[in-house]
């Protein structure tokens, strides 16, 4: 919607690219881009005062974007600061003042179209006349920021302002390259300079925001309180600062800031959504509802009123019924509306009816993701045969392969539906077959070891630190869940992007520590080095390991007496089953079920071998029965932990996976790789068959 106006800008069609920058602005009001474009259409038809008007505006409601402030310094320079550049270029190279500011112009007024290679060209021909100029330097250095080489700018703007270290527009550029390399400090105190100079709105805006990067969101919000005692305060201008409060902990502050920006602009939906927090947080449940009621009554088509009202009732409750009703009568086929009645049917067991509203969305929305999924759900249940028709039908349709591996997966859980275990098998590991690739490898497992270091003495006091380990299929993420819900020290991580780098992170550490190429105390003191870069403060720690060897007892035993395993246990049969059937948190490659099925084996033979033995203090935490049941995860673990441990709420550990024993459905057709488990899995206490 901006491309007409932009070709009109670079054409010199002023009274064009006006008509048209006024009529985007009236049809959006709140879209920032919309006011820098009229500004520039403005700019060029010569309307001085009426383009910084407008470019203000577009500041006020994006005061953190860098580009907008960029172009008013170019409106700055333009009128405003002419004489003073033509004085500094007088005696800076002695040559006609007028000419090379018309270049400076010019190419500033490229800048605030995005004519990068215009505003380039135009540098050039102001370096031929005044190549030292720091006004040069601005323009470059901009173009360097804009193009995304935040180094070359830092580098091009900091010799500049050591150069004119009074020149507001290097000063300017200088700060938002700071800002681009993420030195938030050094452009607060450029644009501190900058504001005693000229003081303006935006300029007080852009430092609060610098102030709130910083981790001072309540010096931020004090920052802009004079703004919003002028009187004369956008609702925008009201919303950043209520946020601001929000960030500092200023619930009510926050409360009263954004009420007022609600009631001015219901359809704000960032407003609604922040102000629907400090109503919460603020425990002004009453006030919430008052005002979210008095808004329906006059903007009943507004879903994010709806949604911030049903938060304000207990769910599934009889009075989120109620809403509900009344916003499926006020949006009707309105499929967020929808949705919620669904939820709420799910939520009661009231089954056969979110199945038919899910249906009515799928009708209004072919291939509606969250909808399609109940349909076939309930065809699981009811007809699984023709969950089946209907996952391969979607299959036929779907062209993303991102959606088709999704739906694949879904085929063979539609297949385990209908009672066709072999099909289900081939679906599932052809999937994962072909992840191979993508996939991390299998960790190696050691060989016996025969003999084990003693067992160092345990402190009195020594803080809590678990290692937690589950096989792939063991559901041990929906054990990280329960603990991280309730607030115990779980650190998961090693499965995020950041990993440690402490030697149990690396595959090579179970042959290192067997070979001698690892020494086992140096294990343990690299560990510990990493705890403090990871978070932990006070050596509680409930670590969550990529992969389990017994060689780790080596270091463990010795080094680490005071800590424990935690080892979450299903059968491994099971686990097999749904590894298949769902995959795993860490990513392993499963080129086929007989090969998964021999790995699985040696480290929960390795489990099995430390738990009959008693080699180093552990628990194995079972939850075959379990698995499903949030709450008994919580129970279970309280009593391992010797703590109370808080249940994840309903639905928050994701759907219900497989029965335990349901690997006897694929007895046949996963008979070779049982095979390999079977005796594991006898040792671990499961029956044989």
């Amino acid at each position: 919607m901006y491309e007409s106006i932009i070709e009109a800008l670079r054409r010199g069609a002023a009274a064009e690219a006006l008509a048209a920058a006024r009529t985007l602005v009236e049809d959006q009001p709140q879209d920032a881009t919309a006011h820098r474009l009229l500004a520039a259409a403005l700019r060029q038809g010569g309307e001085r005062d009426a383009a910084l008007a407008a470019l203000d505006q577009a500041i006020a409601l994006a005061p953190e974007d860098a580009q907008l402030h960029l172009e008013r310094a170019g409106l700055m320079l333009d009128g405003r600061q002419l004489d003073a550049a033509q004085a500094d270029l007088a005696k800076a190279v002695g040559l006609d003042p007028n000419q090379f500011p018309a270049y400076i112009l010019q190419a500033q007024l490229a800048l605030g179209r995005g004519d990068l290679e215009q505003a380039e060209s135009l540098a050039r021909t102001a370096a031929r006349i005044a190549p030292e100029h720091p006004q040069v330097a601005a323009v470059e250095g901009t173009i360097a920021l804009r193009r995304g080489d935040a180094d070359r700018a830092l580098s091009i703007l900091s010799r500049a302002s050591e150069k004119a270290p009074d020149e507001p527009i290097v000063q300017h550029a200088l700060a938002f390259a700071y800002a681009a390399k993420g030195h938030f400090a050094f452009a607060e105190q450029a644009f501190r300079r900058l504001l005693e100079a000229r003081p303006t709105d935006a300029m007080r805006a852009m430092i609060a925001d610098l102030v709130r990067r910083q981790g001072r969101p309540g010096e931020a919000a004090d920052e802009l309180r004079p703004l919003l005692e002028r009187g004369d305060a956008s609702p925008a201008l009201k919303r950043l600062v209520g946020e601001f409060e929000m960030d500092a902990g200023r619930h009510e502050a926050a409360a009263a800031l954004l009420k007022e920006v609600v009631l001015a602009q219901p359809n704000d939906r960032r407003a609604v959504a922040s102000l629907t927090d400090a109503w919460r947080q603020s425990g002004r449940d009453e006030e919430a509802r008052a005002t979210l009621e008095s808004l329906l009554a006059t903007h009943s088509t507004q879903p994010d009123l709806w949604f911030a009202r049903l938060l304000f009732e207990t769910f599934a409750g009889p009075e989120a019924v109620a809403i509900v009703e009344r916003w499926m009568q006020a949006m009707p086929d309105y499929i967020p509306a929808l949705e919620a009645r669904a939820t709420i049917h799910q939520q009661q067991g009231e089954l056969d009816q979110a199945d038919a509203i899910a249906l009515r969305i799928t009708e209004l929305q072919p291939g509606h993701s969250s909808a399609e999924m109940r349909v076939i759900d309930g065809l699981m249940r009811t007809d699984p045969d023709a969950a089946v028709n209907r996952v391969e039908s979607l299959l036929a349709r779907a062209k993303d392969e991102n959606v088709r591996k999704m739906l694949r997966q879904l085929l063979g859980r539609t297949f385990d539906a209908a009672g066709q275990p072999d099909a289900a098998v081939a679906t599932w590991a052809e999937l994962h077959a072909e992840a191979v690739p993508q996939r991390l490898p299998l960790p190696p497992q050691s060989d016996h070891i025969p003999a084990w270091p003693p067992m160092g003495a345990r402190a009195e006091q020594a803080p809590g630190m678990v290692f937690l380990w589950g096989a792939p299929g063991s559901l041990v993420e929906r054990v990280a869940l329960t603990l991280d819900h309730a607030r115990l020290p779980l650190l998961a991580d090693r499965l995020g992007a950041k990993p440690p780098s402490d030697p149990t992170q690396r595959y090579g550490t179970t042959q290192a520590l067997l070979d001698g190429g690892l020494d086992p105390s140096f294990l343990v003191s690299q560990w510990r080095a990493t705890l403090a870069s990871r978070g932990v403060q006070d050596g509680r720690i409930i670590d969550w390991l990529l992969w389990w060897d017994n060689a780790l007892l080596l270091a463990l035993r010795p080094h680490l007496p005071d800590a424990r395993l935690m080892f979450v246990m299903r059968d491994p049969r099971d686990m097999l089953v749904d590894w298949l059937a769902f995959g795993a948190p860490v990513p392993f490659a499963l080129a086929s079920p007989e090969e998964a099925a021999a790995w699985m084996a040696r480290p929960l033979a390795q489990i099995a071998e430390l738990h009959e033995q008693d080699l180093f203090r552990h628990s194995l935490l079972r939850i075959d029965d379990i698995a499903n049941d949030g709450a008994a995860i919580a129970a279970r673990l309280g009593e391992v932990l010797g703590t109370e441990v808080r249940a994840l709420p309903t639905g928050a550990q994701g759907p219900d996976r497989f029965p335990a024993g349901h690997w006897r459905q694929y007895a046949d057709a996963l008979g070779e790789a049982f095979a390999i488990l079977a005796p594991v899995a006898v040792r671990l206490g499961y029956p044989a068959s």
